[in-house]
């Protein structure tokens, strides 16, 4: 059985007792309620564009950065990739660092940066160029100091997108990216990668009739090895699929018992072996809130039982595609889209989280 928060003990714990499909209710409009939360802020006050969306966020060995694409409105030419660092606990301006500008021909938007820091190597910025996701390939660069100057932009090999939205997993000195293509309806599919970028290996997941419209994998590893994907959907469920060897292979799709009102999800395997997953516990158009007006924090043992950990934001607004990392710290960092005008930066001792699920 999964189960979700009614309420709080003396000392801030959960206490669970019913059903997570149920969604919470939070006294107030963009209430935080999520034990354990040591920082809320934004990346950013003042930029030069009017939209962003799609953050990403990584330690480096100099520190965090963090990325997300901005311009006059997803889709449009100008949208490019900003970037910004921690320097001395604080985020420094913003400063764009990949465009849509080909040698030949007219611009395009650029789309969903993933950062990745190579261990005891360069730090990578994947980011997707083109017209829509239906038609975008996916481009690089590197950084060998933290994210202070980068390599030319580099594009993918026909047919390789790297990781779509969301961090790649690490395993055996490989880079394990979940991706997923918009074209031919919604499919997930995974990506091997070497650092140097000198090999690159298609891992597909086969369709099977009447399966899912998926994209936009997150990868939990587990004690045993076992790899989960959960999934963003149509289908109104996060969809997830399992590997049992190292993501050669993967199970059927199947839907979990947490909602998914067709956005971005991300979650993180923490140190003591749980599992922490941001999403939106909505319907697409059902309730209120519905859609992406509310984003919640859950966690898991092993993937099957949630239970709900809190809300990060309740209001009549766009709160959505998160991004989560634990650092070398403890600590859990979490960027999300807020209102689509920034990005919202919220940090979180998991110590302090602590839920029960059967």
């Amino acid at each position: 059985m999964t189960n979700a928060v009614t309420g709080w003990n003396s000392v801030g714990l959960l206490v669970i007792s019913f059903l997570l499909v149920t969604i919470p209710q939070v006294a107030g409009q963009d209430a935080t309620c999520v034990p354990g939360v040591v920082l809320e802020e934004f990346l950013f006050e003042e930029v030069p564009f009017p939209s962003c969306h799609a953050s990403t966020i990584c330690e480096t060995k100099n520190g965090l950065i963090a990325a997300w694409f901005g311009g006059t409105r997803e889709g449009a030419v100008d949208v490019g990739i900003w970037l910004t660092r921690q320097v001395e606990g604080k985020w420094t301006a913003p400063v764009l660092v990949a465009d849509g500008i080909p040698e030949e021909g007219p611009r395009l938007p650029c789309w969903n940066p993933v950062l990745f820091q190579i261990p005891q190597g360069d730090l990578l910025l994947f980011y997707k160029v083109g017209p829509s996701p239906s038609s975008w390939w996916g481009m690089a660069k590197r950084s060998g100091d933290g994210g202070v100057s980068w390599s030319e932009a580099v594009q993918l090999p026909n047919g390789y997108l790297g990781p779509v939205r969301n961090k790649p997993l690490w395993i055996d000195g490989k880079m394990l990216c979940g991706s997923s293509t918009e074209d031919d309806s919604w499919r997930v599919h995974f990506e091997r990668i070497d650092p140097e970028f000198k090999e690159w290996v298609f891992l597909g997941l086969r369709r099977q009739e009447g399966s899912f419209n998926v994209i936009q994998p997150t990868l939990l590893r587990y004690a045993d090895d076992r790899i989960q994907a959960l999934c963003r959907s149509q289908e109104g469920s996060i969809i997830e699929t399992w590997s049992s060897d190292r993501g050669e292979t993967w199970s059927q799709l199947t839907p979990l018992a947490l909602p998914n009102p067709n956005s971005g999800i991300d979650g993180v395997t923490l140190r003591d072996g749980r599992q922490l997953l941001v999403y939106n516990h909505t319907r697409k158009e059902e309730g209120t809130p519905r859609g992406r007006e509310m984003l919640n924090v859950a966690i898991s043992n092993d993937g099957h039982d949630w239970a709900t950990a809190g809300v990060l934001e309740r209001g009549a607004g766009e709160y959505s595609y998160p991004a989560v990392i634990q650092t070398n710290d403890g600590k859990v960092h979490v960027t999300y889209t807020h209102e689509r005008k920034r990005i919202k930066h919220v940090v979180i001792d998991p110590r302090l989280i602590e839920v029960t699920t059967k």
